[in-house]
C-alpha cells in the first residue's frame, strides 16, 4: 500500500502523507517511500523542480513516529529506523529540488524534524508545532536539535526543545520557524514562482545558502563565488540574458 498520494502538476509535485488514521505518523514504510521519492526527484532529469510535502486530512501534518509501532522495535531497530529517518532528511536538504513544508495541521516531534529539514515552510493558522520528545523521556533524533538552532537560534531552540511545549501558527512565524502562514494554495503559489526560475540557478542558490550559513565570512564569500562560476556556462544563463533583451519571459531547460 502507497504511502505517498502524488500530484503532479507540471514542474511541481504535491506529496500527500496517505496516513489520516494514524495521524500521519513516521512508520518505517512511510520513511522507505519517502526515501524513493527524494531520489526519484533528485536524478539528473529536473523534471520536478518543486515538491509540495503535506499530510492528508486536516489535523495532522505529521504527528510524530508511529508510537505503535516503536513500540515493537529492540534498541537496535530503533537506531536502525533513525539512521534511515536521518539519512532521508538529509537527502532532502542535499536535493536540488526545492522542497515546501505545507503544515496542515499538529507536527510534533519527527513532525516538525521532517518540516525543518525542507527549504521552506507553510503554516496553516490553525495547525500547531513542537519538538515534544523530553515529554516522552527521549530527546529530537531527527536532527531537531541541530536543525532547530541554526534557524531560530540556540537560545529559541532550548526554549522550544527544553520545555517540550507547543507553538501555534503566529508564534511559529515569529520564531522564524515558518517563512509564511497560509494554506495549500498558498504553498503551491511560492512552489509556483521557484520553478519559473532557472533550475541549475536555483540549486545552486539553495546549496550557497546552507553550505555556506556556518563558515566564516571569507570561506563563505569563496563558496559563492564557486558556485556562481558554475552558471556562467550554462544555456539557462544565455536564454536568460536574452529573453531579458526580448522582453519575454524565458524558457529555462535547466541546461
Amino acid at each position: 500500500m502507497a504511502e505517498f498520494l502524488i500530484d503532479a502538476q507540471g514542474l511541481v509535485e504535491r506529496w500527500t502523507i496517505d496516513g489520516e488514521a494514524r495521524r500521519n505518523a513516521l512508520s518505517k514504510a512511510m520513511v522507505a517511500e519517502l526515501a524513493h521519492h527524494v531520489a526519484r526527484v533528485s536524478g539528473r532529469e529536473r523534471s520536478v523542480r518543486a515538491v509540495v510535502l503535506t499530510g492528508a486530512g486536516t489535523k495532522a501534518f505529521c504527528a510524530g513516529a508511529d508510537l505503535k509501532e516503536r513500540a515493537s522495535m529492540s534498541e537496535g531497530e530503533v537506531k536502525i529506523f533513525l539512521d534511515s529517518l536521518r539519512a532521508t532528511f538529509r537527502a532532502i536538504e542535499q536535493s536540488d529540488c526545492v522542497f515546501i513544508a505545507f503544515v496542515n495541521g499538529v507536527a510534533f516531534g519527527g513532525g516538525t524534524e521532517l518540516a525543518l529539514s525542507c527549504d521552506l515552510r507553510v503554516i496553516d493558522e490553525a495547525a500547531e508545532m513542537g519538538l515534544t520528545e523530553v515529554r516522552l523521556g527521549i530527546i529530537p533524533g531527527g536532527g531537531g536539535t541541530q536543525r532547530l538552532p541554526r534557524l531560530i537560534g540556540k537560545g529559541a531552540a532550548k526554549d522550544l526543545i527544553l520545555t517540550g511545549r507547543r507553538v501555534a501558527a503566529e508564534e511559529a512565524l515569529s520564531l522564524g520557524l515558518v517563512n509564511r502562514v497560509g494554506d495549500l494554495e498558498d504553498a503551491m503559489h511560492l512552489a509556483k514562482m521557484i520553478v519559473e526560475n532557472a533550475p541549475i540557478a536555483v540549486g545552486l542558490a539553495k546549496h550557497a545558502i546552507d553550505d555556506g550559513a556556518h563558515l566564516d565570512l571569507d570561506s563563505a564569500l569563496a563558496l559563492e563565488q564557486r558556485y556562481y562560476q558554475k552558471t556562467l556556462g550554462t544555456e539557462d544563463r544565455l536564454e536568460g540574458l536574452k529573453a531579458f533583451a526580448e522582453k519575454r519571459q524565458p524558457v529555462f531547460k535547466g541546461s
